[in-house]
């Protein structure tokens, strides 16, 4: 059986305000015809689907295109969705029961039933291999947020969110083990930060609690085969494990990303085992440049950005820029400056970052716009100014503890 495991597609995206419909529908093109030269059995999206809960009606039409390819290309691929933090649960939970009919399986969020207890069937997933015989069960489980884990009967030693969703887990294993043939595989799916993953700057959050809760590699038991997972951008194993895998978004969401390679992974099973593990590098179609490489004097900058190529390419395809500038202090007109030796340039200014000499070492975020920091840099700056000092790891966590549960109610 071979299984693409995919992520974080974030449809709907916008970058400091251009879109990214372009990118998004030709990786959508690019993957339909990988799924069908690999002559995949199943599609794994671990998450994050949509940028935001309230997508735009051109995004779901981009969602449904897509599927609607597969369905008639390859009529017998089994896909499994799961939603991700910025996914809304219902929204995806809602074309469930028509998508099922055509084996796509879409699960926005956790469902339990009447008496409390865990809803395994609606997360339990069957794929088949290319026989037609079923050769797998998927665990697809959704992000989990705090209000979707039993935590009441666990001890006061525990860390009652990451023990939650151990037991979560557990009970889904437990619950495929009881359907599972011999040489039926078992795969785990997982929308998280899991411990010693590698986050990229700006682009996501360790959710589920902050840094604290990272999950250990250990809510996966010894016989799932393999655990797709989503939530961070840059492509790594887990834990130093093979079977463990981010495979990282397919498209550069922040500047920030622009070097990370964006891939899809291959996995084909022989049974119960793993046989190979090869990743897909998907082509960019759309450049990420930063002029200078490292930043420079207002003077050098203008010089470097007047040397930029005046190719004539479409709006929607035109590299994305970021201009790096070295003050003394706060520079007048400074954008209008930028935009002005770009003139006739076939690139999209997304972002100027000034970096000022001596004064951002005194004063931190000072030159930065709100949109470009994180609420745990503000909090941090804010307590230093106002302690002298960083705050404790257990300040640190209430924060962290607010900040979720606030991203909830919204």
């Amino acid at each position: 059986m071979k299984i693409i495991h995919t992520s974080d597609w974030h449809l709907g995206h916008q970058l400091h305000g251009y879109s990214r419909a372009t990118e998004h529908q030709a990786f959508l093109d690019w993957l339909a015809d990988t799924l069908e030269q690999q002559q995949a059995d199943a599609l794994l999206v671990a998450g994050d689907i949509f940028d935001t809960a309230n997508p735009a009606a051109s995004a779901w039409e981009m969602l449904y295109r897509f599927l609607a390819r597969l369905a008639k290309t390859l009529p017998k691929l089994d896909v499994v969705m799961i939603g991700g933090n910025h996914d809304s649960p219902s929204k995806l939970d809602a074309p469930q029961a028509l998508l099922k009919a055509f084996d796509l399986h879409l699960v926005g969020g956790i469902h339990r039933l009447d008496n409390g207890e865990l809803d395994c069937e609606r997360m339990l997933v069957p794929l088949t291999d290319a026989t037609g015989e079923q050769a797998a069960w998927v665990l697809a489980v959704p992000f989990l947020r705090s209000a979707d884990l039993r935590t009441e009967n666990l001890a006061e030693t525990d860390d009652r969110l990451i023990k939650g969703v151990e037991v979560l887990y557990a009970e889904m294993t437990a619950a495929a083990r009881e359907r599972k043939q011999p040489q039926q595989a078992l795969i785990g799916m997982g929308h998280a930060y899991m411990a010693s993953g590698k986050i990229s700057e700006m682009s996501e959050r360790r959710v589920l609690g902050g840094n604290q809760h990272a999950l250990p590699a250990t809510i996966f038991a010894d016989d799932v085969s393999y655990v797709a997972l989503g939530h961070l951008h840059l492509a790594q194993k887990v834990a130093k494990q093979e079977h463990v895998r981010y495979c990282g978004s397919p498209i550069p969401l922040s500047m920030a990303e622009r070097n990370y390679s964006h891939q899809i992974v291959v996995v084909e099973l022989d049974g119960t085992e793993v046989t190979k593990i090869e990743p897909i590098t998907i082509p960019r179609s759309v450049d990420m440049l930063k002029v200078p490489a490292k930043a420079a004097p207002l003077d050098e900058v203008l010089v470097a950005l007047a040397a930029l190529p005046d190719d004539e390419l479409p709006r929607e395809q035109q590299p994305f820029l970021e201009v790096h500038v070295l003050l003394d202090k706060p520079q007048a007109l400074l954008r209008e400056k930028v935009l002005q030796a770009l003139e006739g340039k076939s690139v999209r200014l997304a972002k100027i970052t000034p970096h000022y000499q001596h004064v951002e070492q005194q004063h931190g975020l000072q030159h930065q716009r709100l949109s470009e920091v994180s609420p745990q840099q503000v909090f941090s700056l804010s307590w230093n100014k106002k302690y002298d000092g960083e705050p404790d790891a257990a300040m640190t966590a209430a924060f962290e503890s607010l900040l979720v549960q606030v991203e909830e109610q919204q």
